[in-house]
């Protein structure tokens, strides 16, 4: 769900209004040669060094966080630092700079970036049910930075001749974050190739075992993660879109843990503790940071309130609001405006006059009690001399932080270009105080009062947010599955939007 944050109004540029680059433009960052593999240790050829990949990695993360935010709890976020890094110091790059960090999204996936910047999701966290399954997805993850597969993406998709720009409808109109952090940004809606993903099963079995994890438990994962399939709410792939299954990979993995094991004793699996440590993440969608009901759009944490076209597709992240027509007839994006302290008719002028805009066509209007400016922007022409015009609204909802709304249609005076202008006109402010107390589903975890099967065990516990399955795939369990009296199972206790 949206999760607009007004200090990410540096990081949301709307100017410069000029074209991305095009793909050549990426080629003096990109400076052809070839690396050593870490992994394997042979020469390959890579548009991409390795100072490149850490820069791409570093500016990436404001990028990353911006769009879809780092999860708000600490002690979280250290203990998932910590299990990466006794990780990393015995993978095949323990100097490198590593970063692991917890994204707030309820999509169940994990990401490397190049130069050592790992994240996972609260959304697989809660999935998991021992710190060695944690080690083994982590592991995953710095298998794919030591065998350099980003960066190998990278040099395909340029030599292919495929641009990685941010996965924005307004791609080839703005340009909010640095070349290379748009390169970070669209690596994480690419595939891994069938050997990448064996490779990165491979390390991620070699690592676990290196820092004392027993790998028997990874295999477990990809078991739930077949169950998981995608999850809706968010603009994040879930991880079987970015990481296909080479084929059997629950089976290879399970063969390469056990052979990998034998003989070894006191390998650690911390299953109970890390369960405990689950109790009270957010799970699913958090309504604070935004949600949908039908056509209407309300914003809890920042207190405001919108109407979208009826019939049209919505995606949202922490930093915007898409809305497209059937058939792509039309497009609208939500974001913040860059931090400034004018008003919104002076904002607009002040484009006009440094020539970011061509021409202005608009007025100051009023809207639910806020000052605003609504109408057409004309932007300078392009390189084959095309103008384009936006239907555009500015809002000032407070002296820090004011909302634009920048909307495309095939015609001007179109009807969809109607409700892109009703859109920006129905901006208010979120008073009823039930939707602005709203809070979200979070995982409970509770110990079994008695021997049972696990679907008559949860139905003891009270009301629930999740269903059975959903529930079952949470404690990688089967309803029909024997439950031990004491034993850790963790449900979704209700929030509550309205």
């Amino acid at each position: 769900m949206p999760r607009f944050d007004p200090r990410l109004g540096a990081l949301l540029p709307l100017l410069p209004l000029l074209p991305l680059l095009p793909l050549l433009a990426l080629l003096p960052l990109l400076v052809a040669g070839c690396a050593t593999n870490p992994v394997t240790g042979q020469r390959e050829f890579s548009l991409v060094s390795a100072d490149q990949e850490s820069q791409i990695g570093r500016e990436g993360y404001a990028a990353i966080i911006a769009e879809y935010g780092n999860y708000p709890d600490s002690a979280m976020q250290a203990y998932v630092d910590t299990v990466g890094r006794r990780l990393a110091r015995v993978s095949h790059l323990p100097s490198l700079a590593w970063r692991f960090t917890v994204l707030d999204d309820p999509v169940v996936n994990a990401f490397a970036m190049p130069g050592g910047y790992i994240y996972i999701t609260r959304g697989i966290l809660v999935h998991l049910n021992s710190e060695a399954q944690l080690a083994g997805v982590l592991g995953h993850e710095i298998g794919h930075v030591t065998a350099r597969h980003s960066a190998q993406r990278l040099t395909q998709q340029q030599l292919a001749g495929l641009g990685l720009g941010l996965a924005s409808i307004f791609s080839e109109g703005f340009q909010r974050y640095s070349q290379a952090a748009e390169s970070a940004l669209g690596l994480l809606f690419l595939k891994y190739g069938r050997d990448d993903e064996n490779q990165a099963d491979d390390l991620g079995v070699q690592y676990a075992l290196r820092a004392g994890y027993d790998p028997r438990e990874i295999p477990a994962t990809y078991a739930m993660l077949k169950r998981v399939g995608k999850r809706a709410g968010s603009g994040l792939p879930a991880f079987l879109s970015t990481h296909p299954d080479p084929g059997a990979r629950e089976d290879r993995t399970r063969a390469l843990a056990s052979q990998a094991a034998t003989g070894r004793t006191g390998l650690v699996v911390r299953g109970r503790d890390y369960v405990r440590k689950q109790d009270g993440v957010v799970y699913g969608p958090d309504p604070r940071q935004g949600y949908f009901e039908s056509e209407r759009y309300y914003h809890p944490g920042v207190g405001f309130q919108m109407t979208f076209p009826a019939g049209w597709k919505t995606q949202d992240s922490r930093s915007a609001i898409l809305a497209v027509a059937p058939e792509e007839r039309a497009k609208l994006q939500v974001t913040i405006a860059p931090a400034s302290a004018l008003s919104p008719d002076a904002f607009v002028a002040e484009m006009q006059r440094s020539g970011r805009v061509s021409e202005t066509r608009g007025s100051r209007e009023t809207l639910g009690g806020y000052a605003a400016w609504v109408g057409r922007l004309v932007l300078p022409p392009d390189a084959q001399g095309r103008q384009s015009v936006l239907a555009a609204g500015f809002i000032r909802f407070s002296p820090e932080l004011m909302f634009q709304v920048l909307g495309v249609s095939a015609e001007t005076g179109s009807a969809d270009e109607a409700e892109i202008f009703d859109t920006v006109r129905s901006f208010r402010a979120l008073t009823d105080a039930a939707r602005l107390s709203a809070l979200p589903d979070r995982v409970k975890v509770l110990a079994a009062a008695k021997s049972a099967d696990f679907q008559s065990v949860v139905e003891a516990l009270g009301p629930q947010a999740a269903n059975l399955e959903d529930t079952a795939i949470l404690n990688n369990a089967f309803p029909d599955q024997d439950v031990r009296q004491g034993e850790l199972i963790k449900i979704v206790a209700p929030g509550k939007r309205r």
